[in-house]
C-alpha cells in the first residue's frame, strides 16, 4: 500500500469507538452491584432481555464497523477457506440452542431452576460449556477467511475471550464449590467438545433428541445463513 494511502488513526475511530462499546456493555452490567440494581428494577427476565437486546444491537454495530475499517491484509483469501464458516455454524447453532436454557450449573445461559443430574448431564456432557464454545467456533471459523487486521482483532478477540472465559468459569466454579463437590457435577462432562463421549464418562443411555431445539438450531443457521450477503454484503458460500 503507498505511503499516501495509509491508513490514519481517525479511520479507525469507529471500529475502536464500537470495540469499546461492546466491551463497556458487558463489562458494566456484570458488575454485581450494577447487575443487581438493575435486576431489582427491571426484573430478572427484563434484565436478561435487555442486555441481550443491547448486546445483540453492539455486537452488529461491532461486525459492520469492522467492515468499514481500512483494509489491511495479513493472508491472502482462498475461496476454500470459505468451508470453515460453512462447516461450523451448523454444530454452533446447535450448541447454542441446546445450551441456552439448558440444566447447567456448571457454565452460564442454563436455567438455574432445572434439576441438574450429573448421570444425565445432557448437553453439559457433549461440551461443559455450549454456548462458550458456540462462540468459539463462530468466531474461529470465520477468522480463516477473513484475513485483515481489522477483522482478525474481531474474531481474534471473540475466539480468546470464548476460550479464556471456559477456564475462567471452571475456576470460579471450583472456589465457589470447592473441587470436590465441583467434581462431582463434572465428572461426566468434559471441556472439550466429545472427550467424555470418546473416554465413556458419558454414556448415554437413550440419544434421545429434543427435536425443538434441533429445529430452533438448524432454522437459525439457515436463517444465519440466508441473511448473511444481504446484511453482511458478502455471500457465506464457496
Amino acid at each position: 500500500m503507498p505511503a499516501s494511502a495509509a491508513p490514519h488513526l481517525s479511520d479507525w475511530a469507529e471500529f475502536i469507538a464500537a470495540f469499546a462499546v461492546f466491551v463497556a456493555s458487558h463489562a458494566v452490567p456484570s458488575r454485581p452491584a450494577v447487575r443487581a440494581a438493575m435486576v431489582a428494577r427491571l426484573s430478572e427476565r427484563g434484565f436478561l432481555a435487555l442486555y441481550s437486546g443491547v448486546s445483540l444491537l453492539v455486537l452488529a454495530w461491532l461486525i459492520a464497523a469492522a467492515g468499514r475499517a481500512p483494509f489491511v491484509p495479513l493472508w491472502p483469501f482462498e475461496h476454500w477457506q470459505m468451508l470453515a464458516p460453512n462447516l461450523a455454524m451448523p454444530f454452533a447453532c446447535l450448541l447454542a440452542a441446546f445450551g441456552v436454557g439448558a440444566a447447567n450449573p456448571l457454565s452460564f445461559g442454563g436455567n438455574p431452576n432445572l434439576p441438574f443430574d450429573p448421570d444425565r448431564p445432557g448437553i453439559a456432557g457433549v461440551a461443559r460449556h455450549p454456548l462458550l464454545w458456540a462462540i468459539a467456533l463462530w468466531s474461529g471459523a470465520h477468522l480463516l477467511p477473513n484475513g485483515d487486521l481489522a477483522h482478525a482483532l474481531l474474531f481474534g478477540f471473540f475466539a480468546l475471550i470464548a476460550l479464556a472465559g471456559m477456564v475462567m468459569i471452571d475456576r470460579r466454579k471450583q472456589r465457589r464449590l470447592g473441587y470436590e463437590a465441583w467434581h462431582a457435577l463434572a465428572r461426566n462432562t468434559s471441556f472439550w467438545p466429545f472427550a467424555a463421549l470418546l473416554d465413556g464418562r458419558f454414556r448415554p443411555r437413550s440419544f434421545r433428541i429434543e427435536l425443538k431445539r434441533a429445529a430452533i438450531g438448524l432454522v437459525a443457521w439457515l436463517t444465519l445463513l440466508a441473511l448473511h450477503a444481504p446484511v453482511i454484503g458478502v455471500s457465506p458460500l464457496p
